[in-house]
């Protein structure tokens, strides 16, 4: 599926592989940085396998197609161009070259499959937080949108994928880094760039990715006070909450009232004229603002 040669590290391995051809320094921008990516902290990014493809259609299906493999925890595909990428609700996501960090991470939780609901909003808080590290003003959109104002910047996927070793998990993240107003594929949509942030991308991939992981295993590990804490956390850094929303169903149905809070299962508690609705992030096709 690439090719490629490993480059060892005692924390992070990385490979440089090809799908589709090999792109040119588009606009200027240049490529991930691949010894910076190799020399990362161990103690950043422990046990990560790091592989960074030319150009690939989805990162998602390439790492689900891995994990049925055998592909072990920590495995990190990363496409300089995703040509096919995917959203929720099968919505596309598509970058020019070189603009934008599109990646995708197996993981294969422990946890209970009761509270897996809270990988997509884990990982939306990770990203976020790893963006205000940067120097961007980003909030989370329930439940898992990183936004930039009312616009947004970062979109995530997350899948579950049954495999023979177990049930596995594919969080696929797209985050505009470079784009220029006239390369966003939608007015709701921002860049970095466009925002006034200037970043280096292989330092925001460490940086995403060290969120990531720091988050994940805290969330593995630490039972129902970290769950706790990681609730808190994320209601802090949620746009969502307080605000008046209009949440549609797959039904047809419309749900208007207050984002009031995030109950323990990551779900949204809506307040209306008829009690309080908890809604799940599997359950709603759009939560927008009123």
């Amino acid at each position: 599926m690439s090719s490629g040669t490993s480059v060892p590290s005692p924390g992070c391995a990385l490979t440089r592989g090809r799908l589709a051809g090999v792109i040119s320094d588009d606009a200027g921008r240049p490529p991930l940085d691949a010894a910076r990516l190799a020399a990362a902290d161990p103690d950043l990014l422990p046990g990560l396998h790091v592989e960074v493809l030319d150009a690939a259609p989805s990162t998602n299906a390439l790492v689900a197609e891995r994990a049925h493999e055998g592909a072990a925890e920590g495995l990190v595909l990363v496409a300089e161009h995703q040509t096919a990428g995917r959203g929720r609700l099968d919505r596309t996501w598509e970058t020019p070259p070189r603009s934008a960090l599109t990646f995708s991470v197996l993981l294969r939780p422990t946890a209970p499959t009761h509270s897996w609901p809270w990988l997509p909003l884990l990982t939306g808080y990770a990203v976020a937080k790893a963006l205000r590290a940067a120097g961007a003003e980003a909030e989370v959109k329930w439940p898992n949108d990183v936004l930039l104002g009312q616009r947004k910047v970062s979109g995530i996927l997350l899948e579950r994928v049954e495999t023979a070793s177990g049930p596995a998990a594919v969080v696929g993240i797209g985050i505009n880094v470079g784009m220029t107003a006239d390369e966003l594929p939608v007015p709701e949509a921002v860049s970095l760039a466009v925002a006034g942030v200037e970043v280096d991308r292989t330092d925001l991939l460490v940086d995403v990715l060290a969120s990531l992981w720091e988050a994940y295993t805290t969330w593995q590990e630490g039972g129902d006070l970290a769950g706790m804490r990681l609730a808190e956390s994320y209601a802090a850094a949620c746009a969502t909450l307080g605000s008046e929303v209009r949440v549609d169903l797959p039904s047809g149905e419309v749900l208007t009232g207050t984002a009031t809070g995030i109950d323990p299962s990551g779900r949204l508690l809506v307040a209306h004229d008829g009690g309080r609705t908890a809604v799940s992030a599997g359950d709603v096709v759009h939560v927008r603002p009123v």
